[in-house]
């Protein structure tokens, strides 16, 4: 069963690091209205450009996005 991308950024989280994909791992676990099921791109995608004011660059997502695609191939 593929996991979603929600349980995937979850492993990317750490209170430590502050990089990008870090900060967004930490905020997206946050963040109680999270698709927290979904797989699809448009979905996540438009979730965050409409609700999530702590993105701070939609590559960011992008980047994460494409490495949980392969991650699940």
């Amino acid at each position: 069963m593929r996991r979603s991308f929600y349980q995937y950024i979850k492993t990317m989280r750490d209170p430590y690091k502050k990089d990008d994909m870090t900060l967004l791992a930490n905020a997206i676990d946050k963040d109680g209205t999270f698709p927290k099921h979904s797989t699809q791109y448009n979905e996540l995608s438009d979730y965050l450009e409409m609700n999530g004011d702590y993105v701070i660059s939609m590559d960011v997502f992008d980047k994460v996005y494409q490495m949980y695609e392969d991650n699940n191939k």
